[in-house]
């Protein structure tokens, strides 16, 4: 079977014009819109490139850096904007502000005046951008791949996988002003254009509704900026698809919000903009009339408005963040505290587009384990020391919210290398690092509510109780083993190699402890043994029971903190260069992923030994 050509003798007609231009017309069309196709998805792409690579380079100095610099409203804004022209997103800065004003570290006032910066920011970021660097591109992307294929450290690596995204980014824009110029006559996109002109209400919504899809209103703003300087649509409707991408920008944060706390902020930023678009639409003619005195260029005018809009919000705005954060937390007040202590708190969903931001949430929820874990050692402590059986109770119940908060923790860090995979050098390590204590917490608390305090409350039944001394020995062990763990919590936050080391080291006090007791405990049996010899009753057999009570508790103790020390065990035993060599061949490699982190279970852990994950000296 062959084309029309191949028969000579055929006569060929076609009466279909396809709106005047012809079938060679219409084909070309039809291929110039998919090459535009292909010029947005490389352009958002690109955006996606830069903003992965910062974060993952970056991203904890990026942090550290905002929560240091939000006490004044002015810092704040410009410590926003800063940060928003590294990330070249919005939607990322707002994550990370979120995730400070969700967890009480920062208020909410100050997380307002960042997001004004950071909508300044991606509008500076427009104003460099849509200027004509071609030329630069395609170097940008050879020198990008080339530090990426042979660079031996993440952030270097990381690096080029930006210098990758800004060279797409470029290439995308020169591709889409020599693909949008034939377009402009094609009766389709001009009646669209033409519909979006004639009804501003409509155009934005339609803009509003491609950013949000896009979560990029950087690039949404340049592909409209080319739009005007290729005359596809006219400048007034140019101007209402810039309100509706300011608009949609806001979109992302607010729908994956997951609680009321972390709902504040972007609301807040959604209605700043909403105010901005709905007093604007209004005079865009004025307003157009008005930018092409200073620069009469379409692609100029546009990103010039998207500038301008910004900064007046700002300027509006700026002053009154405080009444505005009185406002939303009015709105969306704080929920009572849950009745199930087991449920996170910190796990917010919202946070999965940002590995730093997530595991910090992780982090932060780890050290509410923590603190059931003590509270249920200051029990156990009780029940062994007066048999408080109301204790003995609630250390049962806290043992359930431990494991179920455990559950909730592994499933979010199995999330989070599921949205974006986890660097090798930093966010991988601390991942295991989290998944490590979770664990080790999980399996301090089976031991304290199923052997511990359990086997205290059965002896007890059977009439039998430590001795004053024994109780002596207990005690000293309990203090020494609560030092451990607010240690073992230093070391899990700092990760300082010098407390790692002192929290290591204090396993020889407990091997002590261990000999003092049995020691103690033969040192009792013979006494009971002279004093049934002297008074001709059998004292030994009550003594040997209480002696295994008391070597057993000692035991447990022991075992305690045997896990207590495994928090030292990443930081002891880290190699200086995790890191492998990169393997990525090309630009689609190095725009996917690093090579992932070892992957983080979600389910309990497979061993159901209490002395799971202990070095072999801490098995006796």
């Amino acid at each position: 079977m062959g084309f029309p050509a191949d028969f000579p003798d055929t006569e060929v007609r076609c009466d279909h014009d396809f709106g005047g231009v012809g079938w060679e017309g219409a084909m070309n069309g039809t291929l110039s819109l998919i090459e535009l196709a292909g010029h947005v998805g490389l352009l958002l792409w690109g955006t996606h490139m830069v903003g992965t690579g910062v974060q993952r380079g970056f991203g904890t100095v990026l942090r550290r850096w905002l929560g240091r610099n939000l006490g004044r409203r002015f810092r704040a804004f410009l410590t926003g904007l800063a940060v928003t022209a590294l990330l070249q997103s919005s939607t990322a800065t707002g994550l990370l502000a979120t995730s400070f004003t969700a967890t009480g570290v920062i208020a909410l006032a100050p997380a307002l005046a960042v997001m004004l910066g950071a909508n300044v920011g991606t509008a500076l970021l427009t104003q460099v951008l849509v200027f004509n660097l071609a030329l630069v591109g395609p170097p940008l992307v050879l020198v990008g791949v080339l530090v990426f294929r042979w660079a031996g450290g993440g952030r270097v690596k990381n690096i080029g996988r930006i210098g990758i995204g800004l060279g797409l980014m470029l290439m995308a824009l020169a591709g889409l002003v020599r693909t949008l110029g034939p377009l402009e006559g094609i009766p389709l996109l001009r009646s669209v254009m033409g519909a979006l002109a004639g009804d501003p209400i409509l155009g934005a919504l339609v803009a509003a509704a491609l950013t949000w899809a896009c979560h990029s209103s950087i690039a949404i703003v340049l592909l409209v900026a080319t739009f005007a300087a290729t005359h596809v649509v006219d400048p007034t409707a140019a101007l209402a698809l810039v309100l509706g991408a300011n608009l949609g920008g806001a979109l992302p944060a607010l729908v994956d919000a997951s609680t009321s706390a972390a709902r504040r902020l972007p609301l807040g930023n959604l209605l700043v903009r909403t105010v901005g678009v709905v007093l604007a639409l209004p005079f865009l003619p004025a307003i157009t009339r008005a930018l092409e005195l200073a620069a009469p260029a379409p692609g100029r005018l546009v990103v010039n408005f998207h500038l301008a809009f910004n900064l007046a919000l700002a300027a509006v705005f700026l002053g009154s963040v405080r009444g505005l954060a009185a406002l939303l937390t009015r709105w969306l007040p704080d929920p009572p505290a849950p009745a199930d202590p087991g449920r996170p708190v910190y796990l917010d969903v919202a946070a999965l587009d940002s590995a730093t931001v997530a595991l910090a949430n992780a982090a932060r929820e780890t050290l509410r384990m923590a603190d059931m874990v003590e509270t249920m050692l200051r029990d156990a402590l009780e029940v062994l020391q007066h048999n408080d059986r109301t204790r003995a109770e609630a250390v049962a119940a806290q043992n359930r919210c431990v494991d179920q908060l455990g559950s909730a923790i592994r499933r979010y860090l199995a999330d989070v290398g599921g949205e974006q995979t986890l660097d090798h050098q930093r966010e991988g390590a601390r991942g295991q690092d989290i998944l490590s204590a979770v664990i080790n917490l999980e399996h301090v608390a089976d031991i304290v509510a199923n052997s511990l305090v359990e086997f205290a409350v059965r002896s007890v039944k059977r009439g039998r109780a430590l001795t004053v001394e024994e109780i002596e020995t207990v005690a000293a062990m309990h203090a020494e083993l609560l030092e451990s763990l607010r240690l073992a919590l230093a070391v899990f936050l700092q990760a300082e190699p010098r407390d790692a080391k002192r929290l290591a080291a204090r396993k020889g006090q407990f091997r002590e402890f261990e000999a003092t007791a049995t020691a103690l405990s033969v040192r009792l049996l013979r006494n009971a043994a002279a004093a049934s010899r002297v008074t001709d009753t059998d004292a030994v057999e009550p003594m040997v029971e209480e002696s295994g009570l008391f070597l057993r508790t000692v035991r447990d103790l022991r075992r305690i903190h045997s896990h207590l020390a495994s928090f030292a065990y990443p930081i002891l035993h880290r190699p200086r260069t995790r890191g492998r060599r990169a393997t990525a061949r090309g630009v689609a490699e190095a725009g996917a992923v690093n090579p992932p982190a070892a992957p983080l279970p979600i389910g309990p852990p497979k061993s159901t030994s209490r002395t799971a994950g202990l070095e072999e000296d801490d098995l006796g």
